[in-house]
């Protein structure tokens, strides 16, 4: 099972779309507060479709909790600061994905900390800052979702 971790998300489209997304692949969507949103919102739930029942999501009050949780997990953080291409990573069951709020990216605090494997980054045309978070959780996902061969998939 791979774990897509929504760092102190702001817009609830994008989560919506993550728990869409998690429900097709099977991944566990965790999202670290503080939330920009209140979970009940109906933009969320507009996004999430009625996928919300079939999706396994997680809040976690911290970073720390969210690592107390998944002590063995990898964490690749993703940010447009890294150099290695998340295309270069051998991904392995019980991996963690984690992004960073939609106007920020991930912070100095998060991505420099102890526990974060390695920083990735998502290959884009020069001169853009980012990709959606909500798509680039998507691209990440499928890749290493691939990679592992696509376990219990249709």
């Amino acid at each position: 099972m791979l774990h897509v971790v929504f760092f102190e998300p702001r817009i609830p489209g994008n989560t919506g779309n993550a728990i869409r997304m998690a429900a097709g692949t099977g991944a566990t969507l965790h999202l670290v507060e503080p939330l920009g949103f209140d979970l009940s919102e109906a933009r969320l739930k507009r996004a999430g479709l009625d996928y919300h029942d079939l999706a396994h999501v997680v809040v976690h009050p911290s970073f720390d909790a969210l690592l107390a949780a998944l002590p063995d997990a990898r964490v690749w953080a993703f940010t447009t600061q890294a150099t290695t291409s998340f295309a270069e990573i051998a991904y392995r069951d019980g991996d963690a994905l984690l992004f960073g709020p939609e106007p920020t990216g991930l912070p100095a605090d998060v991505l420099d900390h102890p526990r974060v494997t390695q920083q990735v980054r998502i290959p884009m045309l020069p001169g853009r800052r980012s990709m959606n978070l909500s798509n680039a959780a998507a691209v990440a996902t499928y890749e290493a979702w691939r990679q592992l061969g696509f376990p219990g998939g249709a």
